[in-house]
């Protein structure tokens, strides 16, 4: 779904460098683009590189 503010293990606020992230993991490698924003920990990184967008397909299917 949406990305997490925080990261579910250590708590750290990581929400705000999702943005930034999508945009220069276009042009270089996940682990380049951590380090330049100064992910460090290994469970941030995780909740970066294992996120899969699917707001749209969700979107699509009404409630009930």
């Amino acid at each position: 779904m949406e990305f997490p503010v925080r990261c579910f293990t250590c708590g750290s606020v990581i929400g705000h460098m999702y943005e930034q992230y999508k945009s220069m993991s276009k042009d270089k490698k996940a682990d380049v683009c951590l380090d330049e924003l100064g992910v460090e920990r290994i469970c941030c990184r995780r909740m970066f590189i294992s996120h899969v967008d699917i707001v749209q397909n969700v979107l699509r299917y009404p409630r009930v």
